[in-house]
């Protein structure tokens, strides 16, 4: 049977656009994708990039502060919201054209438009227009979740972050995870009054519970107004502004912004009837190769929900095509991948936190808390905090984490060491760079405490 295309992409992420990439340039592929929305997808559209730049706009008045210690003459003026979204929207345009041109570059036909699938083997544009392939490959990734509560399309997501027309002067976020607590500190960074709420007992859950304590004190001594163990129950409009009725009072703002969460982008796709299996927050299921239970079909990216991070679903499209198309079997490892949190003060981490690592052994947990030399000097209480937690036999750094200004470029280049299986001698006989930050890194001799 003769096919329109070796390998039909849906979804203009980082994953997808790198699966239909390497299959074309370099596995020799007649490679189609379809993208409804955007090219580049959640991170460079409305995720990690343009969020990245709002987190730098937040940290200038700090700086512009600390720089009167310095004996810098300045001083802040009024943010104009307007000039950075024109601004951030141009780079954006930017990066779209740059995937756009990368695509084309490899050989890739882009259709611009929703596909669904009609069986293994076919997919419906918007258009109706049909096309078959011999591969479809589903990277659709997420969407932002909200709970059905009664006001809830008064709320925002994520997704309309990017492009309001105006900043609030109050906001509450909702939510206790990564992008809630980055958005809290970015809007407060940015000059508006901010409330968290987060039902849990504490924010950022999954990520070691000291590291959590730690940001969760900076961001309340910054002016973030916490409220843990709260949940919101219903949105309302009062007036101009949004009366948000929790379960242990209630307050007016001017945004709501949710972030509780995001779900695998599946609806609608066709799935359901082909075969393939999905789990129970309807991520697809596949195997150690991305191939979901219709052999013709494969999926990579947050829509599998196995490591929602883009540098992971570049990792799975890749290996995707290394496999299907260049002949070299690739499983993507999913072990020791490095993250980080871009709240203010930052997270860097990598490995067992200490919680999972008890489970494992004895280890071994160093730390190190202290006042950094850049803001000390200009009077500021921010502390940073370095972690590692070692297996007491092997002696082999299982985890680190970091908490203060550029965790995440440090983290970065300690999980090289972490991945290689360096140890904590390995670390002790690490020369210091002095002086900085990440020197304490390597100079903690004696653990904290033995589990």
């Amino acid at each position: 049977m003769g096919f329109d295309y070796d390998l039909f992409v849906i979804g203009g992420g980082s994953g997808g656009v790198r699966a239909a990439r390497i299959a074309s340039a370099e596995g020799g592929a007649k490679v189609g994708l379809a993208e409804e929305s955007r090219m580049g997808g959640t991170c460079v559209i409305r995720g990690c990039v343009p969020k990245k730049l709002m987190v730098y706009a937040s940290e200038f008045p700090d700086m512009i502060e600390d720089a009167a210690a310095y004996g810098w003459q300045v001083k802040a003026g009024a943010f104009e919201w307007p000039k950075f979204r024109a601004t951030l929207e141009t780079e954006l345009d930017r990066l779209e054209n740059a995937y756009r041109n990368t695509l084309k570059n490899a050989g890739v036909t882009i259709h611009d438009a929703r596909a669904t699938l009609l069986d293994p083997h076919t997919v419906q544009l918007a258009s109706g227009e049909t096309l078959t392939a011999k591969h479809i490959l589903i990277a659709t990734g997420g969407r932002p979740f909200v709970p059905d509560i009664p006001g809830a399309d008064l709320a925002v997501t994520s997704n309309e972050m990017f492009h309001l027309h105006a900043l609030p002067a109050r906001a509450v976020v909702v939510g206790g995870g990564y992008i809630a607590s980055e958005f809290a500190c970015i809007l407060h960074g940015l000059g508006v009054q901010v409330t968290q709420i987060y039902r849990g007992a504490q924010i950022l859950r999954g990520f070691d519970d000291e590291a959590r304590g730690h940001i969760t004190a900076a961001m309340t001594a910054r002016g973030i107004d916490l409220r843990l163990t709260c949940d919101v129950t219903r949105l309302d409009r009062s007036g101009g502004a949004i009366s948000v009725t929790t379960t242990i009072g209630t307050l007016e703002t001017d945004l709501v912004l949710y972030a509780t969460g995001r779900l695998p982008n599946v609806a609608g796709l066709g799935l359901e009837t082909l075969g393939v299996e999905l789990g129970e927050r309807g991520q697809i299921i596949v195997d150690g190769y991305s191939q979901t239970a219709v052999p013709s079909i494969y999926a990579v990216g947050d829509v599998t929900d196995r490591m929602n991070l883009t540098p992971v679903a570049i990792r799975e499209g890749h290996a995707f095509a290394d496999t299907v198309f260049r002949g070299i079997p690739t499983q993507a490892d999913h072990s020791l991948v490095a993250s980080a949190v871009f709240t203010q003060p930052e997270l860097g981490t990598i490995g067992l936190t200490e919680e999972q690592a008890i489970g494992n052994g004895p280890i071994e947990i160093y730390t190190a808390s202290f006042r950094p030399m850049k803001t000390l000097f200009a009077g500021r209480q921010d502390r940073v905090l370095m972690k590692l937690v070692v297996d007491a036999t092997s002696r082999r750094v299982l985890g680190c984490h970091i908490v203060g200004p550029e965790a995440g470029e440090m983290i970065q280049l300690a999980a090289i060491a972490i991945k290689m299986g360096a140890t904590k001698e390995d670390f002790d006989r690490t020369v210091a760079v002095h002086p900085t930050m990440a020197e304490e890194l390597v100079t903690m001799r004696k653990p904290a405490r033995v589990v």
